[in-house]
This record gives structure tokens, sequence and C-alpha cells, in this order.
């Protein structure tokens, strides 16, 4: 039997359960895997709630995207992968309620699965791919960032504002981390950020004129969206790029048109449905986390029994870097 986290109405923390169900043999093209580790997002927190972009199929609607562990059975036509193997987890394509891996075994999709090596553990493996991904993406592969661009990141304490701050500064450019809260702010800069904004306490606008001689962010990096969107546009750079991908807040976000601006909605599957930039970004994140020049920032880890409690946790905005939960076995 495999010990899974199921949901049966939209809501709070509290609305998630477990169950035992049979554990299920790999069909073709499918791999069995033995989870040690799972990395929350904060997409899964808004899934539950009923405020993401598609909605759970209810009742018994799965839950995750992001996980490590070990490969314990591989189905027909599955090559590359066997029993044994350790590996991650990024299964983004068949939406949460049937693929969800919140779980200590899961059926996922041979081509979710990326090669976790001998020098990676199964925490590092479960934080990693889908916040680097997500940032490399946005910064490199659309912002087209360069040394000694000031990047603006807003929500700079979540997993992927983190990833952003470490990317950015591993290719020599300057990142600017915003975060509602002064409290966070010794913590972003070991992170590697080289200013830090608490809108609490800061004057935002007066901030990014000082920190970039008046010019802009050449590239501004927003998950949240919302009314505020307008105002945030003023601190890109002529020419420069906003890139939005999430919506924290969902009401609608007028933009104003009036001066060169490049606008971007941008999600993690702008990488990992194209063969070629994925291939970039793997290289490129494999070889930062090799050297240590990258390093996800893990906030706090939880054992699975304890999911509801991570969910709050989460749920909290106290959090700087990626919330693990651990399985055992």
């Amino acid at each position: 039997m495999a010990n899974v986290v199921l949901f049966d109405q939209v809501g709070g923390p509290e609305v998630l359960r477990f169950a035992k169900l049979p554990l299920a043999e790999p069909g073709p093209g499918e791999v069995r895997v033995r989870i040690e580790a799972i990395g929350l997002n904060r997409a899964e927190a808004l899934f539950r709630a009923g405020g993401y972009y598609y909605q759970p199929t209810l009742p018994g609607s799965r839950l995750g995207s992001e996980a490590a562990g070990v490969v314990e059975a591989v189905g027909p036509e599955v090559t590359g992968f066997a029993p044994g193997d350790a590996v991650s987890v990024l299964s983004i394509g068949e939406g949460m309620s049937q693929g969800g891996i919140y779980a200590d075994r899961a059926i996922v999709a041979a081509d979710a699965l990326l090669p976790r090596p001998e020098w990676m553990d199964a925490r590092t493996g479960a934080a990693v791919w889908m916040s680097y991904l997500t940032a490399y993406g946005a910064l490199l592969e659309v912002g087209g960032l360069r040394p000694g661009d000031h990047v603006l990141i807003t929500a700079a304490s979540s997993s992927v504002g983190t990833a952003a701050v470490q990317i950015a500064g591993q290719i020599g450019a300057i990142p600017i981390a915003v975060t509602r809260s002064a409290a966070k702010t010794a913590r972003l800069l070991r992170a590697g950020a080289a200013e830090v904004i608490a809108t609490d306490t800061d004057d935002l606008a007066g901030r990014v004129q000082d920190i970039t001689g008046g010019q802009g962010a050449r590239v501004v990096f927003d998950p949240v969206g919302g009314p505020g969107l307008a105002d945030l546009a003023h601190h890109v750079a002529r020419d420069g790029a906003l890139i939005v991908y999430g919506w924290l807040d969902p009401r609608p976000a007028p933009l104003p048109m009036n001066w060169p601006l490049n606008v971007h909605g941008y999600g993690v599957h702008h990488v990992v449905r194209d063969p070629d930039r994925m291939r970039r970004g793997h290289a490129f994140i494999t070889a930062g986390l090799r050297t240590g020049a990258l390093a996800p920032v893990i906030d706090r880890t939880f054992d699975l029994p304890d999911m509801a409690q991570a969910h709050r946790h989460m749920e909290a905005d106290g959090q700087v870097g990626k919330i693990v939960v651990t399985v055992r076995h």
C-alpha cells in the first residue's frame, strides 16, 4: 500500500487527509518512485484552496509536483532509468489531481524524472528544480540578464526568489531583493542579495532609484501581479523586461503602456517543455550546484505526517527559501 495525501474539498490546510491506496504497477512510459523528500511550492497551497488557474478534481484530489527518491519499478517502453536509480521528480504535465506526488510512493511519467547525482541528497533533489528552472528561464532565457545588470526580485524570500538571487549573482548581475518584512533582511543578504528593500520600512521607489542610479532595473521579476504591477512597471529600465510568473494577488493588473517596456507572462513550462531550454537550464544549474555557486536555501523540514503543519507554515509568510517534507520508510 502507498500512503497518499488527498483532499475532498477546497479550503485550508485542515482539508488534507491521509489514505492508503493499493500500490500500483507502472504502465507504459511510467515508473514507480519511492519518495524520500517532497518540495513544497506556493502553487500547491493555491490549488488546495481553490485559487489556482485550474481547479482540483474532487473528492480525492492529489497534490504536489516536486520530489526526490529512488526508482522502484519501471514500466514498458521506459529507457534510461532502472530500479535503484536516484532521481528527482518534476511532475507538471498531467495536473496535480491525477499526478500529485504527496505520498511515500508514486507513479510518474518517466519524462518527469531527472537523474540525481550521487553528491546530491534527497532534500536538495526535492528543493532545486522547480525553483531554479523557473528563475533560470525567466532571467536568462526570457529576460536576457547580463553581467552588471540590476534585477529587482519581488517576494524574494520565496524559493524561486532565493534561486533568482543566486542565479543573478552567479552571472555577475546585481540582485535587489524585495520583501515585505525587514526581519528577513539578514537572511536574504546571506542568500546572496546585493541589496534588500523591505517595504514595511523602506521607500521602494526611492531605494530603486538610488541603487540603480536613476535608471531602473534591467529586469523586474514578480510573482504577485495585481494592481501593484502598474507601479512596479515604473521601476523597469528603458527597454527592460517586466516578467510576471505568478498571481499571488488575483485582482486585475492594469499596466501603463506608454514607454518602452517588455512585459512577459512566464511559467516553468517555458523551460520544461522546450528541449533546448531544458538542456541549457539543466546544465547551468547542475554546474552551479557542483561548484557551490548555487545552493538551495531550505527554510524548514517537516515529516510527511505533518503535511498540514507544513502548509500552515508556508501560508504564514515567514519562510526564506524552500520548505521540504521528508518521508520515512
